[in-house]
């Protein structure tokens, strides 16, 4: 009995914008994959822990899940349309925004379109820079401020920090076997 292919798999680059130094992913997806798998899959690969609000903003409509207390109409259900949809051709570019308070803006790129490298699994992610910034730590120039008072023993806030970090974060840290043993979840 023959198996069902795949399709094509994206190559993505997923980058958390404003952040210096550059924070980013490069995962290879399955074209199928409808925008709800792919949050999935950015919160993996990024490292956060989808605890907040998300959305993708794309060709000036913005997709999400459907909330009761938040819908006002202008979302579409994001479990209804397929990456392969969306973003039909390599260059295109999207955002996909986490935690609405924080504001994690990604800007997602399509790298490349390919064919599935048979015994190859899908979700993965091939290539990445730096952590990921913890979560409610005030948005990109919280995340600045928390590296400094982390880098200066005498900052008022670096204990209060590091306890709340538990105890170490390495900024340059980013492990693709824990990344990837993740994304095996993700069907």
């Amino acid at each position: 009995m023959p198996t069902k292919s795949p399709g094509f798999i994206y190559q993505l680059k997923i980058t958390l914008l404003d952040a210096k130094p550059p924070i980013w992913r490069r995962v290879l997806v399955p074209g199928s994959f409808n925008l709800y798998k792919l949050n999935q899959v950015i919160q993996l690969a990024m490292g956060w822990t989808d605890s907040h609000l998300h959305q993708f903003y794309i060709d000036g409509e913005f997709y999400g899940l459907p909330d009761e207390e938040l819908d006002d109409g202008e979302w579409e259900d994001e479990r209804k349309f397929k990456l392969e949809q969306i973003a039909p051709e390599v260059k295109s570019k999207f955002v996909y925004e986490y935690d609405f308070g924080d504001s994690w803006r990604h800007e997602i790129l399509v790298e490349k379109i390919i064919s599935p490298v048979p015994g190859d699994k899908y979700p993965q992610c091939i290539k990445g820079k730096r952590a990921c910034p913890p979560e409610d730590v005030g948005g990109v120039w919280g995340y600045a401020d928390f590296l400094a008072a982390l880098q200066d023993e005498e900052h008022e806030e670096h204990d209060s920090y590091l306890e709340w970090v538990g105890d170490e974060f390495d900024p340059e840290a980013m492990d693709l076997g824990e990344i990837n043993q993740a994304l095996e979840h993700v069907k």
